[in-house]
């Protein structure tokens, strides 16, 4: 995660190179490091100094890092002749690299070749299977062509892996969602929560899966969950605290009062309702009684 100081550092050099004061090479390293995408940016700076042969023999060995980098950045901008000399540089100076050949199947998918693509990152796999890249680029592949039970079976394949990865987990769990696989994302939305704890996000997305899922149970762990969510955050969740009103009100439809459980969380609903309503009235006063008509049809209010 960038910092304010280096966002702050970035923008200084970024005015500064655009305005002609130099310091490109310090730019590029800079967006390098923090890992930000300025596409633009670095393609036309990076080849301002390939393009000079005195600037870019200065830079030694470093010029091959520059290379890969600008070949990024032209591929993310669609300048694909671009992408391709610069690596045609590189696979004459590194012939036999892994690294390269991955620069080779992105600007293949770049091209729309897919099956090309894949049988390119299948080659690299079987002389290194534990490249996490090149199993995340499949899992792209797939994506792309919108293949999502293929993008499903290779992350899988992946997460047998890699289990710590929490990206994939959650990617995992955003397409399961998308298809309306809701037992499987709450799974993933599972494992996250176990390796990390106090992610918020996590809390209220597996919330919101379970009481998609609906059903008595699954509305009250998604309320406890709704809950957590309000805890972690300071109690500063709009979405976590509707959670809540929404998970009372159908409990109770569907307990019809019956449930000792339902009837002792009351505190927990009216709770909920009055931080909206706190809420509502500091940052949108115009839309407090949109919100008061529907915590009364919730009864909650």
């Amino acid at each position: 995660m960038v910092t304010k100081t280096e966002e702050t550092e970035l923008n200084r050099l970024e005015n500064q190179v655009d305005n002609g004061g130099g310091g490109a090479w310090e730019y590029l390293c800079l967006v390098k490091k923090l890992k930000v995408r300025r596409s633009d940016k670095v393609l036309k700076h990076g080849l301002s100094i390939l393009n000079d042969p005195k600037r870019r023999s200065a830079l030694g060995p470093e010029v091959w890092t520059l290379y890969e980098q600008v070949a990024t950045a032209a591929m993310d901008c669609h300048c694909l002749d671009v992408a391709q000399d610069c690596i045609k540089v590189l696979q004459k100076k590194f012939p036999e690299s892994k690294r390269v050949g991955r620069l080779e199947g992105i600007l293949l998918e770049a091209k729309g070749s897919w099956a090309e693509a894949e049988k390119a990152y299948s080659s690299l796999l079987e002389d290194n299977p534990l490249d996490p890249v090149l199993h995340k680029r499949r899992v792209a592949i797939a994506k792309a062509q919108g293949n999502f039970p293929g993008a499903i079976e290779w992350l899988n394949k992946y997460l047998e892996i890699f289990m710590a990865d929490h990206d994939a987990w959650r990617e995992l769990a955003e397409i399961y969602v998308s298809l309306q696989m809701y037992k499987q994302a709450a799974f993933c939305y599972e494992e996250l929560i176990l390796s990390q704890p106090t992610v918020p996000l996590y809390h209220l997305a597996y919330a919101d899966v379970l009481y998609t899922l609906g059903g008595l149970d699954n509305l009250q762990t998604a309320k406890k969950y709704y809950a957590s969510t309000i805890d972690l955050t300071g109690g500063k969740n709009t979405k976590a605290l509707f959670g809540i009103c929404l998970c009372s009100s159908a409990t109770a439809q569907l307990t019809k009062g019956r449930n000792k459980e339902d009837k002792e969380s009351l505190d927990l609903q009216y709770l909920a309702g009055a931080a909206l309503e706190k809420n509502y009235k500091q940052r949108a006063p115009d839309k407090l009684s949109v919100l008061s008509s529907a915590l009364k049809s919730l009864k909650i209010s």
